[in-house]
């Protein structure tokens, strides 16, 4: 006899299944799917607000597309020609309008571009059950779409029908709109999962472009980075977390995206700046990659620079006091100053200060807001936490993100495990309670889910909290390092002051038993798993290489900001994980759409590494498979249970 909840479960599935015949067709269909190959994953990594890159890599899915017309059509288009090809499938509506410009496409070269896309989407398709494919063509397109796309059943005796399809989809004049349906097809069919590994945010000028994009893809996780928690602090109107992103988004030139992007009023800064600042020159607050100039526009945005980082430095200081286990006292720097010397004093030292005014700061109480910042401080507050577009973007995040994930036997996070110099799991307290590895991410992330989710006020506070204690503790995993020493950085020329260490995980990480413990920790298997990993640059150009510990770790940040591509060499490094193995490419840094457009310029440099499979990895080898397993065995136990009557088949 089953036990109660299991039977209730049975009767739930039975409004689905509601006979024997109902429940093993489907059975049936799931079993077939178990032997399907894997859908490809892709792996991005550090994207930082370049959004114009990012939907290019995606379009192109790092090469997978171009593999796929390599496949579909071999030896029989020449090189450019598949160039072109491709070109229309990442971006078909302004690729079209472009040939239209240039005297566009005969009747007879219309129906190759056609047939040809067929191909390639056939090709695309194959792995793929038929109903997949057709819940992914807009309904109006579904009987046409799924007609070409079974061309090979019977070839001899439907050729001159297919053939009459595409050529009445060219004289209706509708082949432009059949090119955008299929080249989207092409694409969606092309990836099955994507995996961004941290950092949509900050630097870049278009964050919520991605954020938008993503709302709208059919399947997609996010590793944390520290630079998406700080955002995701912002929306529940956390003012340390708000701050900071103020001050990076005037660092690096991007208020445009909090002002239009988010239509957040900047007014009152620009007020509370002048009224404070007028007559500063704020010169250790210029914005990053830009002259220093005497403009009003650039003038303006300095002070404004400086205004909101001395309130970043207080609010800060209050978290630190309050939170003892954050293990950030040395962060506590406005206390040190001598204001009568212009000196701080710091490890030891008396260092002198590069600026010296600090209008809004007392020096008895350094820490407290004049009520001026006070006042800024609950505007920026009401406005964050009130931002529906915001809001809508963080609990994306919170919905489809995580801080680690596992997935078919690989381990994906952004920043470290904290280890000690040993290279075992580094302990750390926090609110009363020790954890290490697992056990600590699994906390922080429960903790941030009740800031957002909890009906006490208390619990929504402490998970705002940890939202910034991931962007900047010494402990935090997305972090990784032992300080953020924006003080340092702004006001002392001290390169001994500015040092910030990474946590040992860095160094130890190359070696096969460390990378084999910390897969362990998270329960995968040491031997066939792998962990891909961002938030620290790859320098290929010092030499440095993205694959660790003998192929077990991916280090797959190597520069998708533009900021970052000096020092790396690259623009980025992304990882396909299909049912043949993996592959690792380094891309070169990305013009724009309109030259990808107009010259074909794609952005793949090189696949530097492929790690292919000993046997073509099958469905029923990934997480979906035991899933599916699992259901499978739903089904049969709910067919059991009609056989025995323990519940009566139904008519419908």
């Amino acid at each position: 006899m089953m036990n109660n909840d299991k039977f209730r479960y049975l009767k739930k599935l039975s409004e689905e299944y509601p006979d024997i015949i109902s429940a093993s067709v489907k059975a049936a269909e799931l079993s077939a799917m178990l032997s399907l190959p894997k859908g490809t994953e892709h792996f991005i990594s550090d994207i930082h607000g370049e959004h114009e890159a990012f939907l290019h890599v995606i379009k192109n899915a790092s090469g997978a597309v171009r593999r796929k017309i390599d496949d579909a059509l071999g030896d029989s288009v020449s090189a450019d020609e598949k160039e072109e090809l491709a070109t229309i499938i990442y971006y078909p509506t302004e690729k079209m309008r472009l040939i239209g410009r240039v005297g566009g496409l005969g009747d007879y070269e219309y129906e190759e571009l056609l047939r040809r896309l067929v191909v390639v989407c056939r090709e695309s398709a194959k792995k793929y059950p038929d109903h997949v494919v057709r819940d992914a063509v807009p309904e109006s397109w579904k009987t046409i779409m799924e007609e070409l796309l079974n061309e090979n059943a019977m070839p001899s005796d439907k050729g001159n029908y297919y053939a009459d399809i595409l050529s009445n989809i060219i004289s209706l004049g509708i082949a432009d709109d059949f090119i955008k349906v299929i080249a989207d097809l092409i694409r969606r069919l092309v990836i099955a999962r994507l995996h961004i590994i941290g950092d949509i945010y900050d630097r870049g000028p278009g964050p919520h472009f991605i954020m938008d994009f993503l709302d709208e893809y059919h399947s997609f996780d996010v590793q944390w980075g520290n630079h998406d928690v700080v955002w995701m602090g912002a929306a529940l109107g956390h003012g340390a977390c708000i701050f900071n992103i103020l001050r990076n988004s005037l660092r690096y030139d991007g208020l445009d995206i909090i002002d239009e992007g988010y239509g957040i009023n900047m007014a009152p800064l620009k007020e509370f700046a002048m009224k404070y600042y007028a007559d500063d020159p704020c010169e250790c607050y210029a914005i990053k990659d830009r002259e220093i100039t005497y403009d009003s526009e650039t003038q303006l945005t300095m002070k404004m620079h400086k205004a909101v980082t001395i309130i970043q430095f207080k609010l800060e200081g209050k978290l630190i006091k309050d939170n003892p286990d954050y293990r950030m006292e040395d962060r506590l720097i406005l206390d040190k100053i001598d204001f009568e010397k212009g000196t701080v004093h710091l490890e030891g030292r008396d260092i002198e200060l590069k600026d010296t005014l600090y209008p809004t700061v007392d020096p008895n109480a350094p820490f407290e807001l004049n009520d001026d910042e006070q006042k800024l401080v609950n505007d920026f507050t009401l406005s964050f936490s009130g931002c529906k577009k915001l809001k809508r973007h963080a609990e994306l995040l919170l919905s489809n993100g995580s801080l680690y994930l596992t997935y078919n036997g690989n381990l994906m996070f952004h920043g470290c495990v904290p280890l000690n110099e040993d290279g075992t799991l580094r302990e750390v307290t926090l609110y009363g309670n020790t954890y290490k590895g697992k056990s600590f991410y699994d906390a922080l992330d429960s903790c941030v889910r009740r800031g957002f989710s909890s009906d006490d006020p208390l619990e929504r506070e402490k998970g705002a909290n940890i939202l910034w204690y991931l962007w900047n503790a010494p402990d935090a995993p997305a972090f990784g390092k032992n300080r953020m020493a924006t003080f340092e950085r702004y006001l002392l020329d001290d390169k001994e002051a500015q040092k910030e260490y990474k946590d040992p995980y860095y160094s130890l990480i190359d070696n096969e038993d460390v990378a084999g413990m910390i897969l362990e920790e998270f329960g995968l298997d040491p031997e066939k798993g792998i962990i891909i990993n961002g938030h620290v640059p790859v320098k290929q150009s010092k030499g440095e290489s993205p694959i660790k510990a003998n192929g077990r770790v991916f280090m797959i940040d190597g520069g998708f900001s533009k900021a970052y591509q000096q020092e790396t060499g690259i623009a980025g490094y992304t990882l396909t994980f299909n049912s043949k193995g993996k592959v690792l490419a380094a891309h070169k840094s990305f013009t724009s759409a309109d030259d990808a457009i107009k010259h074909g310029d794609d952005i793949i440099s090189e696949e530097i590494a492929k790690s292919p499979e000993e046997n073509r990895i099958l469905i029923k080898d990934t997480d979906e498979g035991e899933e599916i397993k699992d259901y499978i065995k739903d089904l049969l136990s709910l067919i059991d249970a009609y056989k025995r009557g323990d519940l009566k088949e139904r008519k419908v």
